[in-house]
């Protein structure tokens, strides 16, 4: 259990136990009872006491920490009220916690059960014994469901249950209500131990693989009907509403004085992209247990190379994205960091006379543009900005630092990676003939360590073709057999291949293969015929997901960037002419009207506007793709972290290039007009 327990399970494990001694809270009875269930059912060591503490000491120590933190730096009750909503709200996520980790484990290990079947079956074929059969089943899995195989033999053997039927029986009732289809299967799986003939065994265990293939398929077509409501409301609560209220709020702020940029961050930075996240995670809970394979380890990849056009640099990949990153976001600052250093530094720009030294009033752009601005609820005078059309732009480099630190992080992460996978693809796409061939020559009686080559050579054009060829090589140069050429960790041919579906084709035909050539023929038929199944359902599925996949690729690569692109264009232009307007409303009625920046308060500058949104567009683009991924290919890490690396880069250049469209010409028209009607005559 040590050995195969995921590690990303130790830091709550860790957390619960320290929380349960420093501030013991027990649940009620039927709480504990409930989460005793989901605790056994991903097998954490935690107790329900444990998790209830863990529930309760976070939201403490948010308020405590966060909110005092909060209100030293800010002197503002908004952000205490803010920390204390929060830690309200994490209060009831913390105490289903361990519904969602055992939600979590159902779905990885629902994700394999076709596999298992198919596991189970194929040993069945020529043996006809359960326990061996699961046995195999759980030695070539890996976790989740590897461990739960597992812990059924482990129950035999401790006596806990006297047959592994009855084990398995036991195990077998938690899955009634979430996949029904995988209880039958084994049910016919069983129940082809009492046949009479062997053509109603072997008929009985082909059916048990049609059940759950089509099982599977009636699961995800429920939850693609009943997707649609779901991500509608997500697209407009998490994406629409919050851009589209953006529009507005600049000139709200302008007339509430208590209002900070830094309040608007908190919404948008951190409460938002907490409540997106928390719904899609809710949407990626329900879906069903799909056909889709776990990642197997790839090995002889190092981690600590990037590649610039023809050279390759050993440098970590999160180091280099962090020095892209940070410098851009030093960069960014910098309107800040010279005021800092000058307070009176600023250059203007006219269309008139050109650039001019200082903050001129007379100029229609500014390069930094601070006011003084006076509240008459603290009577001060305070110096705000940068409104600065200049800032603005120069701001744009905060959200491409960011994007780009972690788009080019994890694009670099999968770079060869991917390579790999899209071969391993195309593979699979091939191998279920190539398969057909190989059992055809394994039946003319060739022995395993032959057939490799001879259908290797038919096919040298082909990747399966070259996937043969490697593991004879292996075998006829190495002296390896056929299941070290295969499975080596450092030679094997199946390094070049990370694909679950060739490894455990290949793994069948290693065991297969120990009872004789014409049993491994039979076997490599019935690979051949799955293969192809599993494709004919993969394909089906993507069928069903496209209208919502298409849905959440628009939002991340079009709507989300430009309309915010648009917002903030928007923003900087009303600045501009706030900022306009009030200097010739000074100079046409000084005395009467006062400063017209004096009215709308402390309006937030476009600076601290366009970092908040573009940071939100960071956000909306990791969370929406990793919904994307878990709708589309479940637990895939490998293509999660491609699409991450794609989504993001693409995501945050389409919006710095329509906000910076949109602010220069914006501000150019919004200037020459207001120039035109100041000046007399005209």
């Amino acid at each position: 259990k040590f050995e195969n327990m995921p590690t990303t399970l130790n830091w709550y494990e860790k957390a619960c136990t320290l929380a349960e001694k420093l501030l013991k809270v027990s649940p009620s009875e039927e709480a504990s009872a409930k989460l005793m269930k989901a605790i056994d059912t991903c097998h954490l060591n935690v107790t329900p006491t444990g998790v209830m503490s863990f529930a309760v000491l976070v939201p403490l120590l948010i308020v405590f920490f966060l909110g005092i933190t909060s209100f030293v730096i800010t002197q503002s009750f908004f952000m205490v009220m803010f920390f204390f909503l929060l830690a309200f709200l994490t209060f009831n996520p913390l105490v289903n916690l361990p519904f969602r980790f055992a939600k979590d484990w159902r779905l990885k290990a629902g994700n394999q059960m076709v596999i298992a079947i198919f596991y189970v079956v194929t040993y069945m074929r020529h043996t006809s014994n359960l326990e061996k059969a699961m046995e195999f089943a759980s030695s070539h899995l890996s976790p989740p469901l590897s461990l739960d195989f597992k812990r059924i033999i482990w129950n035999v053997e401790t006596e806990k249950h006297s047959s592994i039927k009855e084990s398995l029986d036991e195990y077998l009732e938690d899955w009634t209500k979430d996949n029904l289809a995988f209880v039958e299967a084994f049910h016919l799986i069983e129940s082809s131990l009492y046949e009479g003939s062997n053509e109603r065994r072997l008929a009985t265990l082909d059916k048990s693989l049609d059940v759950i293939l089509n099982g599977t398929y009636e699961n995800m077509l429920h939850f693609a009907q009943e997707l649609k409501a779901p991500i509608g409301n997500l697209n407009m609560l998490g994406v629409i509403l919050p851009i589209l209220g953006l529009v507005m709020l600049p000139l709200i702020v302008g007339f509430m004085e208590s209002i900070k940029w830094y309040h608007i961050s908190s919404l948008y930075n951190i409460f938002l992209p907490l409540v997106v996240y928390y719904m899609s995670m809710n949407i990626l809970s329900n879906r069903p247990s799909g056909a889709s394979q776990t990642d197997i380890k790839i090995s002889g990849i190092s981690k600590n190379k990037v590649k610039l056009g023809k050279k390759t640099l050993n440098i970590n990949p999160s180091s280099f994205a962090m020095l892209i990153g940070g410098l851009l976001i030093l960069l960014g600052f910098t309107p800040i960091i010279l005021h800092l250093l000058n307070p009176n530094f600023d250059i203007s720009f006219s269309f008139e006379d050109g650039f001019l030294p200082g903050n001129n009033p007379d100029a229609e752009i500014h390069f930094l543009d601070y006011h003084d601005i006076y509240f008459e609820s603290t009577k001060q005078t305070l110096n705000l900005g940068p409104f600065g059309v200049g800032a603005t732009i120069i701001s744009l480099l905060i959200p491409l630092g960011m994007g780009l630190a972690l788009g080019l992080y994890y694009k670099l992460r999968s770079g060869d990676v991917i390579k790999m996978r899209e071969d391993s693809k195309k593979l699979e796409l091939q191998f279920s003939s190539a398969l057909f061939q190989l059992g055809n020559r394994l039946s003319d009686g060739y022995p395993a360590e032959l057939v490799f080559d001879k259908v290797g050579w038919l096919m040298k054009d082909t990747i399966s073709g070259k996937f043969f060829l490697d593991v004879a090589n292996n075998i006829k140069n190495l002296g390896m057999s056929v299941e070290q050429a295969i499975f080596d960790p450092d030679k094997g041919a199946i390094n070049k291949y990370p694909s679950a579906l060739i490894e455990s084709s290949m793994k069948v035909l290693t065991q297969s293969v120990k009872k004789g050539p014409l049993i491994a023929a039979q076997a490599m038929a019935n690979v051949a015929r799955y293969i192809k199944e599993i494709h004919s359902v993969n394909e089906r599925l993507k069928d069903l997901m496209a209208e919502v996949t298409s849905s959440i690729n628009s939002q991340i690569k079009f709507l989300a960037p430009s309309i915010s692109g648009i917002v903030v264009g928007i923003t900087s232009m009303i600045t501009l002419i706030i900022g306009r307007l009030s200097h010739q409303m000074t100079k046409l009625q000084t005395g009467q009207s006062g400063n017209l920046m004096t009215y709308f308060k402390a309006i937030l500058p476009t600076f601290h506007f366009q970092i908040i949104v573009g940071i939100y567009v960071v956000q909306l683009a990791f969370i929406l793709t990793q919904l994307l991924n878990g709708i589309e290919n479940g637990n895939d890490k490998i293509f999660g972290r491609y699409l991450l690396g794609i989504n993001i880069i693409k995501s945050t250049k389409l919006y710095i290039i329509i906000s910076l469209v949109v602010i220069v010409l914006f501000s150019i028209v919004g200037s020459s007009i207001l120039g035109s009607t100041a000046t007399p005559g005209r």
